[in-house]
């Protein structure tokens, strides 16, 4: 039953605090140890965005197979739930 909820007494709160510094002591020291540094990444792009292709030709095989498994559509569209999780 330890695992359940308890208040914490004093001295728990005491022990939680020298435990945290104990950690963030320790790891700021292994930080400090590292001293090669590391450079952001420089991406430069001359456009930003894509282009756009136009219309795609499709694999009608492989949308009748997508329908076929869609439990609601109507001619051209499948419909999804709306936020129903």
């Amino acid at each position: 039953m330890d695992f359940l909820f308890h208040k914490v007494s004093d001295k728990e709160k005491q022990e939680i605090k020298e435990q945290a510094k104990f950690i963030m002591d320790d790891f700021s020291k292994k930080l400090s140890k590292i001293d090669k540094e590391i450079e952001e990444p420089l991406i430069e792009r001359v456009e930003g965005e894509r282009e756009e292709v136009g219309a795609v030709e499709g694999n009608e095989e492989f949308r009748k197979i997508i329908f076929e498994n869609a439990p609601e559509k109507n001619k051209d569209f499948i419909i999804a739930e709306k936020k129903s999780w």
